[in-house]
């Protein structure tokens, strides 16, 4: 076999179909619009949604709630991810969290919470602390500074 020798299945591919080119190409005159009508004619057609007049499901049914665009996404990681990540007197920041792995991703800030017990003296460089947190930062030894 030779990539010369290679050519598309039986029935695969298609011959594009050029409609409306006179009468004797089979598809000319009307191009399989039918005859006249709304569908017949350019850009004809309703809208999705459309229910003949009738009003629309999109606005029988009751809206309830918003959506607030304005808030932030904040990542959260807790003192025990802490305490198993990092090494007694490690410098603890976004970039040395994403890199060990304890966060997957910034977004718009990173807070530590509270959650389990830290031992190791570390200093942690983050955008927000609970105050649980930043309580057992600080009783372990170590520093809790907002950036």
């Amino acid at each position: 076999m030779n990539l010369s020798e290679l050519k598309p299945n039986a029935g695969s591919r298609t011959e594009k179909y050029r409609k409306g080119r006179g009468e004797s190409s089979g598809n000319g005159k009307t191009a399989g619009r039918g005859e006249k009508g709304q569908k017949a004619r350019s850009g004809g057609g309703k809208r999705p949604g459309f229910e003949g007049g009738q009003m629309p499901l999109y606005r029988r049914i009751p809206k309830r709630g918003f959506r607030n665009y304005n808030t932030k996404e904040i990542v959260t990681v807790n003192v025990s991810e802490l305490e198993r990540r990092f090494e007694n007197g490690d410098e603890v920041t976004i970039e040395a969290l994403l890199e060990k792995r304890a966060i997957r991703k910034t977004c718009d800030g990173v807070k530590v919470l509270g959650n389990g017990d830290l031992t190791k003296k570390l200093t942690v460089k983050v955008n927000a602390y609970s105050a649980a947190a930043k309580e057992k930062i600080e009783k372990a030894g170590g520093t809790a500074e907002v950036i």
